[in-house]
């Protein structure tokens, strides 16, 4: 499991001339070759990444300041455009592609002299639940080899929980950064919708993508996030970053509200992780905390909400994919339609096509208004529930997920079962919120992860109870 020290003390040691960027790199290596049976990388950064170590250190014995992440090593999930390796997105489709320019968060995070030394397994253009689906292999989970580690940043949580690297990037659609965190043991956290620019991701649903840290402390999150945070005009759905950034977190549980959120403490939570939660419920009330119980009527709703609203965007965004420009081509195809079509139906897999099959279909005239659109309306009372639930509360919290990790296998042939493991997950992205998971024990021996989810911008608040629930752990 991760055994690095934090971020800030890494890059602390490295600037002080103590610990060496190439060693770390080196050890970053060697332990992604060590565990290369849970199938965690889908490609290494080698040459790039050493050279980079090379030049944080030549910084350093030149008395200049190479950055906040001074050294630090770390991988991103393979949606990330970055130089020097190919981006797949876990997809035959795009196998072989080189990206011509780096994702916006690498930039910033390499700006700061943080070096990517791999690429992170996922479900093939990030959709699903339990890295299944990715087109190369199946990621194990950290704890059981035999179940996933969730999805569809399963390969990041897992290169994390395994001590690789000391933090990885993921994206979180319905879920994905926060729901492999759980199954995983590890922090990860989605922040408020727009926060963290999407330039140079592959796109899945624009509306609800986002960009997260994945790490081993929620100190080491906001630290991340403090870096990639903030406006860029490569992407316009960007926000702008708080003055005083993320780095520094305080939180009294005295003078805070807490809500429990009713319908994530429902029937369908397995025993044991109802029993950590509680557990973590009651913690958080002996430090002083305000604890009640509040009902979101419509969060029942939010999984159809997105699984109409996701496919429909996929659908428009997997369009891109024509097997004309890069990606996978039709060598056989007798004449443009047909190279259209055959390009599509082999880069694709079983998952795609069935998202773009949804999508087109919610779109199409005369289905619009029945499913798009109400799905819409139905975001919209999601929105004004958690706005209204945070006139009365600070924070509202529940379980990340309502089990532990499943066996690989057990859910690959029934679709339904495999989206219901977004169900606790999905509204914090439909309504844009800010909502992190962080362990809150086991059961079993498998980890069990409590959300946190604040109001809109509310991320230091998020961020500041995650860390304070964090030492209550310890």
């Amino acid at each position: 499991m991760n055994v690095w020290p934090k971020v800030a003390d890494i890059a602390a040691s490295v600037k002080k001339g103590e610990l060496k960027a190439v060693d770390l790199v080196e050890k970053s290596f060697k332990a992604i070759k060590a565990n290369k049976s849970f199938d965690a990388i889908i490609s290494n950064i080698e040459d790039r990444a050493r050279e980079r170590a090379r030049e944080v250190d030549s910084l350093v014995a030149s008395g200049k300041d190479p950055g906040k992440l001074a050294g630090v090593p770390f991988i991103a999930k393979d949606n990330f455009l970055t130089f020097s390796t190919k981006t797949t997105a876990a997809a035959n489709y795009l196998k072989g592609f080189e990206a011509p320019y780096q994702a916006t968060a690498v930039e910033r995070l390499e700006a700061e002299g943080a070096i990517c030394v791999g690429k992170g397994n996922l479900d093939a253009w990030a959709h699903g639940s339990s890295t299944e689906n990715s087109d190369f292999f199946t990621t194990k989970n950290p704890h059981d080899k035999t179940r996933v580690p969730g999805g569809s940043s399963g390969g990041s949580t897992t290169a994390v929980a395994l001590g690789l690297v000391p933090f990885a990037l993921g994206t979180d659609t319905g879920g994905s950064i926060r729901q492999p965190a759980a199954f995983c043991g590890v922090v990860g956290y989605k922040p408020t919708y727009g926060l963290v620019s999407r330039s140079g991701i592959v796109a899945m649903a624009s509306s609800t993508d986002v960009v997260g840290p994945i790490s081993a402390s929620v100190e080491d999150a906001a630290l991340i996030l403090d870096v990639m945070a903030g406006r860029d005009e490569l992407d316009s759905t960007t926000i702008k970053k708080p003055e005083k950034g993320f780095a520094q977190l305080d939180f009294d549980w005295h003078s805070k509200k807490v809500g429990v959120i009713r319908e994530y403490m429902d029937e369908g939570l397995e025993p044991g992780v109802k029993k950590q939660i509680t557990s973590a419920i009651d913690r958080i009330k002996k430090v002083g905390a305000t604890v009640g119980e509040i009902g979101l009527p419509s969060l029942p709703l939010a999984l159809a909400v997105y699984y109409i609203i996701c496919p429909a965007e996929v659908s428009s965004n997997l369009a891109r994919y024509d097997g004309q420009r890069y990606g996978h081509s039709a060598k056989e195809a007798k004449d443009l339609v047909d190279s259209y079509e055959l390009a599509r139906e082999q880069g694709f897999g079983a998952e795609a096509k069935r998202r773009i099959m949804i999508g087109t279909y919610v779109l199409s005239s005369g289905y619009y208004d029945a499913y798009y659109k109400k799905a819409l309306q139905v975001r919209t009372k999601i929105i004004n529930e958690f706005t209204e639930a945070f006139k009365t509360y600070d924070l509202l919290i529940g379980p990340t997920t309502p089990t532990t990790a499943f066996k690989i296998g057990a859910k690959t042939d029934d679709p339904l079962k495999m989206y219901l493991n977004d169900i606790l997950t999905v509204a914090a992205n439909v309504s844009g919120n800010p909502s992190i998971s962080v362990p809150a024990g086991k059961t079993e021996g498998l980890p069990v992860g409590l959300q946190i989810i604040g109001p809109m911008r509310g991320d230091s608040e998020v961020l500041s109870a995650a860390q304070a629930f964090e030492r209550l752990s310890k």
